[in-house]
């Protein structure tokens, strides 16, 4: 071969190897645009499916709210006189506050204070805008708590939930009559705050304390009281009752399982006659409250302790006594007051319960037969 065939040669190799790397150039540049155009497709596409999401979220909370609405309703003390929230006697004369339906055959839940006291009569409008009167058959005052009774059939009603599993920020919303029937049905939203918070409350001469409670920064305004605290599925978990008027943000509403053996007996036989132990029994919670009234040393790890045993009673027959600090019953530990609650409302009058109880660092067990409740 000829020197010029070698350097012809060299440059058919030379532009050959050119060609090659340009090739591969141009086919990386290829390879990284279309991998960017499909990358920057992928996140676009996730991008409206997150829009997407949060706006079927959104209209979807809203078709729940619009479904509950049909079974919240508004009650109030007197008859209702007109639709204006600027009637004479003002929204505190006429006690305006909330309620909503638990059964199709016009059982409602609701504040004791915003129902009156068992036997007493009270006025609900309903969604729809008819108007009923209303019977109170059952109310706790110290709980806040009532269930009341209208002539109709075939209503909404709501699902009720299980207070025992809600968690800390759970989003939830409240529900009612902020200042009367103009404003009827404000929905707030907001959180769950706290869990089994102790709150005093003072009546007149009279002081208690509200345990237990579910805490929630959405806004609770007076005529809200009564009304549902419920989840992003509608259920109800709480019905709503106080708001610290010192604090904003800051409301409570009453676990929904305390309530629910009531709503249960009343629905199946159409009347509920609560049993009791016949005792006052705080919380480890309240126990700071009485430790400063009182001056007390009273220290309360697990168990609740005995406040109060009332003369005649069931407790006192068996010799509880106060300063015990009841720790089961029926071999279930007890550590909150609305846990006992809950086991008695849904026994019978007459039913036998084993009690125990600590004294003096010592345990004991008692058998008690439940008697009826007087109001």
């Amino acid at each position: 071969m000829t020197k010029v065939n070698k350097v012809i040669r060299s440059l058919e190799v030379i532009a050959i190897t050119i060609l090659i790397i340009c090739f591969i150039i141009l086919a990386y540049c290829v390879y990284v645009s279309i991998t960017a155009e499909q990358q920057y497709a992928s996140e676009y596409k996730a991008e409206i499916t997150s829009v997407d999401e949060s706006t079927n979220d959104e209209n979807n909370i809203s078709d729940l709210i619009e479904k509950v609405n049909n079974s919240v309703v508004g009650i109030s003390k007197i008859k209702n006189k007109g639709s204006t929230i600027f009637l004479r006697e003002g929204t505190q004369s006429l006690g305006l506050g909330t309620g909503f339906i638990v059964a199709k055959n016009g059982y409602i839940v609701t504040n004791e204070h915003v129902s009156g006291s068992k036997n007493s009569t009270c006025y609900v409008t309903l969604e729809d805008g008819r108007d009923y009167e209303a019977n109170v058959v059952w109310a706790d005052a110290e709980m806040d708590m009532s269930v009341i009774k209208i002539n109709a059939d075939n209503l909404p009603y709501l699902n009720l939930g299980d207070s025992d599993k809600i968690k800390i920020a759970e989003p939830v919303y409240a529900i009612g009559n902020p200042i009367g029937y103009e404003f009827q049905r404000t929905v707030t939203s907001g959180i769950i705050s706290g869990l089994d918070r102790t709150i005093k409350i003072e009546d007149d001469d009279k002081n208690y304390y509200m345990e237990d409670l579910i805490q929630t920064d959405a806004t609770i305004n007076p005529g809200n009281s009564g009304g549902p605290l419920i989840d992003k599925e509608g259920n109800v978990l709480g019905i709503n009752s106080i708001k610290i008027t010192t604090a904003e943000g800051i409301g409570f509403a009453i676990p929904i399982n305390i309530i629910k053996p009531i709503v249960e007996k009343l629905k199946n036989n159409g009347e509920f006659n609560a049993a009791t132990l016949g005792i006052f029994a705080y919380d480890k919670g309240v126990i700071p409250y009485i430790n400063q009234e009182l001056n007390k040393n009273i220290k309360l790890n697990n168990g609740i302790y005995v406040a109060e045993v009332i003369r005649n009673s069931p407790a006192e027959k068996a010799g509880i006594q106060k300063g015990d600090v009841l720790i089961g019953i029926d071999g279930l530990t007890i550590d909150k007051m609305s846990e006992l609650r809950i086991y008695i409302y849904e026994k019978e009058i007459g039913d036998e319960v084993t009690i125990k109880y600590i004294r003096n660092n010592r345990e004991y067990e008692k058998t008690i037969t439940l008697a009826k409740k007087l109001n």
